[in-house]
C-alpha cells in the first residue's frame, strides 16, 4: 500500500473507536476496541496502529485534557470521573509509533468533523454540542477551534432551573448547571427511566428542550456561530429539535436579526455525518498536526 495512511483515534469513555483513513479522509480500516484500563486499552490501540505505517496520528478524547504544548502535563486528562484515567498521557503512551500526534476534545474534534466534511462545511463559525451521558461543546470560531485557559467547558454553564423539575443535577461539582439538569443521566434520574423509555411523554421533552434552549442562547449571544450542530444519544430523540427552535425564538425575542436566524431549521440541526463526525475530526487534528511538523523540517 504506497498511499499515504493516516491514524485517528475517538477515545470514549465506553469505547475507543480506531481508524486508518487515507488522504482525503475515507476510512480504510476501523476498529472499537473496549475502553477498560489504561495499560490494556492502549495495548491493543497500540497493536491496532502499529499494523499501519501511518504519518500521524489525530485524537479526540473525553477531558477535561491539557492541550497547552509547552505544559509539563500536555497530552494528560485531568480531572475526569473515569478516575482510573486521570493522569493518562497520550502523548507519551504512543510514542512508540514515532509519528506527529495532533491531540483536542471529542466535541472539538467532531465539529472539526463537521466543518470539514459535514453540514457546517465551508462555515467559520461553528458549535457543536454532544448531549449524552454528559454534554460538552466544541467551538470552531473564526476558522479554527477554541482553546483558551484550556479548552471550552460549555457542559458547565449554570442555567436558571425550573420550578416544575422535579428532579436534581447530577453533576457533583455544580447543582444547576446544562450537564447536571439536561444529560442523559439527569433525565433518567429524574423519571426513573432512560430517555429511550419517555419517548412519547411531552413534559419530559418540553423540559429538556427548556434547558437545552437556555444554553443555546447564551452561546448564540456570546459567539454568534453560524450554525449549531447538536449531538449525543439524547438528540437521537427527533422531536426535540423543534420543539428547542421554537424555545430559541422565544428567548432571543427577535433581539438579534441575521439571515442564519431566519431559518432555525437549518440553523439548529442533527449530525450529518452518520456518527463519524469524531473520527473525522481527529483524522484533520492529526493531519494538521504531520503539515505542522513536515513544514518546519
Amino acid at each position: 500500500m504506497s498511499e499515504k495512511l493516516f491514524g485517528a483515534l475517538e477515545a470514549g469513555g465506553t469505547k475507543m473507536v480506531c481508524a486508518i483513513l487515507d488522504l482525503n479522509g475515507n476510512i480504510i480500516k476501523e476498529a472499537n476496541i473496549p475502553t477498560t484500563t489504561p495499560d490494556e486499552t492502549t495495548q491493543k490501540m497500540l497493536e491496532f496502529f502499529s499494523q499501519y505505517k501511518i504519518c500521524s496520528l489525530g485524537i479526540g478524547t473525553f477531558g477535561p485534557i491539557d492541550l497547552n504544548p509547552n505544559s509539563p502535563t500536555y497530552g494528560s486528562i485531568l480531572n475526569s470521573p473515569k478516575l482510573i484515567w486521570k493522569g493518562f498521557n497520550y502523548i507519551n503512551s504512543f510514542k512508540s509509533l514515532n509519528v506527529p500526534i495532533g491531540i483536542d476534545t471529542d466535541v472539538n474534534a467532531s465539529c472539526m468533523g463537521e466543518t470539514i466534511f459535514g453540514s457546517s462545511k465551508g462555515l467559520s463559525n461553528v458549535i457543536y454540542i454532544t448531549i449524552g451521558t454528559g454534554i460538552g461543546v466544541g467551538v470552531y470560531s473564526e476558522g479554527k477551534l477554541v482553546h483558551g485557559m484550556m479548552h471550552p467547558e460549555g457542559g458547565h454553564i449554570i442555567l436558571s432551573k425550573k420550578k416544575e423539575d422535579p428532579g436534581d443535577s447530577v453533576c457533583p461539582y455544580h447543582d444547576s448547571c446544562f450537564e447536571g439538569l439536561a444529560s442523559g443521566p439527569s433525565i433518567c434520574k429524574r423519571y426513573g427511566k432512560p430517555a429511550d423509555e419517555l419517548k412519547n411523554d411531552e413534559k419530559v421533552w418540553d423540559l429538556e428542550a427548556e434547558y437545552i434552549s437556555q444554553a443555546l442562547v447564551d452561546y448564540i449571544m456570546i459567539l454568534q456561530p453560524q450554525k449549531i450542530i447538536l449531538g449525543g444519544g439524547v438528540m437521537h430523540q427527533e422531536q426535540l429539535f423543534p420543539i428547542i427552535r421554537k424555545k430559541v425564538e422565544s428567548k432571543i425575542n427577535k433581539y438579534l436579526l441575521s439571515k442564519e436566524l431566519d431559518n432555525l431549521d437549518d440553523y439548529i440541526v442533527p449530525c450529518s455525518l452518520n456518527d463519524k463526525q469524531g473520527i473525522l475530526g481527529s483524522f484533520v487534528i492529526g493531519m494538521d498536526k504531520y503539515k505542522e511538523v513536515t513544514k518546519q523540517k
